[in-house]
């Protein structure tokens, strides 16, 4: 029997010729979908950018402005005016503390402003925003609770000391005012926002201990000075806590 040679046989694993099976016709008509597909979506982009160019450069244009704006405004405007504003103050911070504080708010004297127009001249710099701190003490030390407050209520405290600060001067005055629970509530949040601070955390404690006392509120005014005396044991206030609460102690 004659063997049958191999020439013209289809390699093995090779693709048939002629006609295209169905799956075949299929892959061929979703890669021409593709195609035109991503043909498409550059022709849109690129009609998009046309129709749209004027008001695309315009929005580019102006957000480098704002930035360029920025920049230039730190650089020449702010920069300048926090220095100025806190050479302007040293004046009036020296007659604050001298306890000067009707000088300090209005003529610190040698031709320097007060806290007041340093607070209104300067109010977009951080001196201008410290300026309100001080003029709120300074109207609390002159029996002036309610400008004090205002101005209080104006500084804006940030950080990790001035919250603390804020809310404390907010407890003398609402207490100077009558409002004793809101004088608690506010020596809380002074507390409160001491953290681990003990110099803050101490003195706005006492203070809480002192006026939930005055309230009769003995059972409140002895878990403030024992967490005085717990949380806060350097401080200075802590102390004199031992006293308040075998006081507190014995009459319960």
């Amino acid at each position: 029997m004659a063997r049958k040679n191999n020439i013209g046989r289809r390699p093995t694993g090779t693709p048939r010729g002629g006609r295209r099976t169905g799956d075949e016709e299929q892959i061929r008509i979703e890669e021409d979908d593709t195609l035109v597909n991503v043909v498409e979506v550059g022709d849109q982009g690129r009609d998009f950018f046309e129709r749209n160019r004027k008001p695309l450069i315009i929005g580019v244009v102006a957000l480098i402005a704002i930035v360029a704006g920025a920049l230039l405004y730190q650089t020449f405007i702010q920069r300048p005016a926090e220095r100025t504003a806190a050479e302007q103050m040293q004046q009036a911070q020296y007659q604050f503390e001298q306890d000067s504080f009707s000088l300090a708010l209005t003529n610190p004297g040698q031709g320097y402003p007060g806290f007041l127009d340093i607070a209104d001249e300067y109010s977009n710099t951080a001196a201008g925003n410290l300026a309100n701190y001080y003029a709120a003490v300074s109207y609390l030390n002159l029996g002036q609770y309610e400008a004090a407050l205002d101005y209080l209520q104006d500084f804006d405290a940030e950080g990790e000391l001035l919250p603390a600060m804020k809310m404390g001067v907010m407890g003398d005055l609402q207490s100077e005012l009558g409002n004793l629970d809101d004088a608690v509530d506010s020596y809380r949040e002074a507390v409160d926002a001491s953290g681990k601070n003990f110099v803050t955390g101490g003195y706005y404690l006492n203070k809480l201990g002192l006026l939930l006392r005055q309230q009769g509120r003995d059972q409140e005014a002895l878990e403030a000075f024992r967490r005085l005396k717990s949380d806060y044991a350097n401080s200075t206030e802590a102390a004199q806590a031992d006293k308040y609460i075998a006081a507190l102690e014995s009459q319960g």
